[in-house]
């Protein structure tokens, strides 16, 4: 998913007290949840990471010939970083997935 596509999903972007044993529901552990969230938390932030530097590299390669243009510049800029400040936190979005089965895993097979 793109950042844009994590902005238009109506997730609470802070943390809530949530049920442990609704977690555990599925892999019958709950640190095998807590694995998976956080593999799952680091796939979106590397994701959200490569959009972002996207977008900061079109931002670099512009440039400003006159003050117009710079406060013009500018204003994109805040209005870039305010939109990447208001998506929802990586584990926020891992934790929305899992609750909505839209994770997929598989345990290895053991010998």
């Amino acid at each position: 998913m793109k950042a844009n596509e994590y902005s238009k999903t109506k997730i609470n972007p802070f943390s809530i007290t949530r049920d442990l044993r609704e977690f555990d529901k599925d892999t019958g552990n709950i640190y095998q949840t807590v694995a998976i969230l956080s593999k799952r938390a680091n796939q979106i932030a590397t994701e959200l990471k490569e959009d972002f530097q996207e977008h900061v590299k079109d931002f670099a390669t512009h440039y400003v010939q006159d003050a117009y243009e710079e406060n013009q510049e500018n204003r994109e800029q805040t209005e870039f970083a305010r939109f990447f400040e208001h998506l929802p936190k990586p584990a926020i979005l891992a934790i929305h997935e899992f609750e909505n089965n839209e994770i997929f895993y598989k345990f290895p097979e053991k010998k």
